[in-house]
């Protein structure tokens, strides 16, 4: 008897615990799934973070593509993953605040079935045109749909794009065809040939074209002009209606993640965030480095799934 109780005490003491747990990770990969495919921006974004935290943390931060479905697919991976620190979703506005909100019947909860670990940063938009469109002002481009109408295309490649076009569309009182694709890169293609004329996209897709002259950039979605291109006038400046809402890049878990792992990456995430190579190899690609605490990120979460849902009313977006 006496060595039955030795041998249930020893088990008890040695049981790990979820501390204990949490000190030994990581302890292998972790992956990082990602809501568009190679040559993305969130592709670009996610690989200058996983390769910081590869050297942080000492295990290999993998990135996974999941594209589609306005980026619910890749939040349905995570959703239905391991709540063990070994799957994130590196996710965007598309995952986390719009295509929820697009949805009757939403995919997952996004306030309750993932844990918040931490922002990224935040994304400039760009309305551009191919050259052959001969507007050179957002208030050119709404006078040149207007005249004619039915002969200009916008191409989609995520839901920002969807909702900054429908805005555009509506503050004008225009009628925009929008064609959509999986991601930018596929509509880079179609925008440079001619075939779809407008689009909204991240500087990590126009950037080189622009640069070469074979797009032109009209103006920038954020309240401030961005770095990268100084010369491009923001929407108030460019005689248009702000949009009330972001495009940020975000780190969240499955439900569930224990909160001593959590931390443990949103330090990391802070620590190779604050870096200055990181964050100019960011700003290269438009993006302001921009870190939080869990509390932080949570309320911002919030407060832009709120906001992602007037502004798609607003836009005439329809759920589906």
């Amino acid at each position: 008897m006496p060595r039955l109780l030795l041998a249930a005490l020893c088990a008890l003491f040695l049981w790990p615990s979820g501390s204990a747990n949490a000190q030994a990770w990581p302890s292998k990969p972790i992956r990082f799934v990602i809501s568009f495919g190679p040559g993305s921006a969130s592709d670009a974004i996610s690989r200058i973070l996983a390769n910081e935290l590869t050297k942080q943390l000492g295990q290999p931060v993998v990135i996974i593509h999941k594209p589609g479905a306005d980026g619910t697919i890749s939040g349905v991976e995570v959703q239905r993953s391991a709540p063990d620190g070994y799957t994130f979703l590196f996710g965007t506005n598309s995952a986390l605040a719009v295509a929820p909100n697009l949805r009757k019947a939403p995919p997952y909860n996004v306030l309750t079935d993932f844990t918040p670990v931490g922002m990224v940063g935040l994304n400039t938009l760009f309305f551009v045109v191919n050259p052959e469109v001969p507007a050179k002002s957002m208030t050119e481009l709404a006078a040149h749909v207007r005249a004619n109408p039915g002969k200009l295309n916008a191409a989609t490649g995520h839901t920002y794009a969807i909702v900054s076009t429908g805005l555009f569309a509506k503050h004008h009182g225009l009628k925009l065809e929008t064609i959509p694709y999986k991601g930018e890169p596929d509509a880079i293609v179609d925008l440079l040939a001619n075939r779809v004329q407008m689009m909204v996209s991240t500087s990590t897709a126009v950037f080189g074209h622009a640069k070469e002259g074979k797009l032109r950039v009209l103006a920038a979605s954020t309240d401030v002009r961005n770095p990268l291109w100084p010369d491009v006038p923001t929407l108030v400046e460019a005689g248009q209606a702000p949009h009330p809402f972001a495009a940020f890049f975000a780190v969240v878990g499955p439900a569930g993640l224990p909160g001593e792992i959590a931390e443990r990456m949103n330090k990391e995430m802070a620590a190779a965030i604050a870096k200055p190579e990181t964050r100019e190899l960011m700003k290269n690609q438009g993006v302001i480095a921009q870190s939080s605490t869990i509390a932080e990120f949570s309320a911002y979460l919030k407060s832009q799934n709120e906001t992602w849902k007037k502004a798609l009313a607003e836009s005439g977006v329809e759920q589906n």
